[in-house]
């Protein structure tokens, strides 16, 4: 089967035409793996990083529920309410450009004070400070896991382009290549041989 390449020359000028290609497309795949080596390391990393603060979002949960139980069981649902007052918390993310993928890669998190409310019970002290404490690791938790799909994501679309090279555009190069070779060489022999007959009757007429 012939393998036809757009914008080859015809002839021997196409044999430095594919060389070249190929050269940048060997290299683009060099490229591409080194690419896929970093970005499988910053994967590695924000995977342990997301599953350990997924455990420490859920740990602080659980130690919130306790305080409000307590709280609830000492203050009632007004205690609560007035210790409640609506303030949001403001987030700064960091982010980072790693080959291309950008991410968040840490934030700073400022999570709401008690305000002018006291405590009447030490409870509900400590359920402010739990409340506080699941804000900071659900932020930490919401870096991790953005950033670990962005670099999945990444992961995926680099593996796409490295198949295409190396399956796809390099086997066509190369195949391209060697037919050309095959019919250069056909055209040169047929040329050698047109010249050998042409010189048969030049020898006869000198005899």
């Amino acid at each position: 089967m012939t393998t036809r390449i757009r914008g080859l020359p015809p002839g021997r000028a196409g044999l430095p035409w594919l060389a070249r290609r190929r050269a940048m497309a060997e290299r683009g795949s060099d490229l591409l793996e080194r690419k896929l080596r970093i970005l499988r390391a910053e994967e590695q990393d924000y995977a342990l990083r997301a599953e350990r603060t997924g455990a420490e979002w859920e740990e602080s949960v659980r130690q919130l529920d306790r305080w409000m139980l307590r709280s609830a069981v000492l203050s009632g649902e007004r205690g609560l309410r007035l210790a409640t007052d609506g303030a949001d918390a403001e987030v700064d993310v960091d982010w980072r450009l790693t080959m291309g993928v950008r991410y968040p890669a840490d934030a700073f998190c400022r999570a709401p004070g008690p305000g002018g409310f006291q405590p009447d019970n030490s409870a509900l002290h400590g359920a402010a400070e739990a409340a506080q404490r699941v804000v900071r690791a659900a932020v930490d938790h919401a870096v991790a896991t953005a950033a670990l799909a962005a670099i999945r994501t990444e992961i995926r679309s680099t593996r796409r382009q490295l198949r295409a090279l190396d399956q796809r555009w390099l086997p066509r190069l190369e195949a391209a290549q060697a037919q050309l070779m095959i019919q250069l060489d056909d055209v040169e022999h047929d040329e050698h041989v047109r010249l050998r007959w042409a010189a048969v009757p030049a020898r006869g007429a000198r005899t």
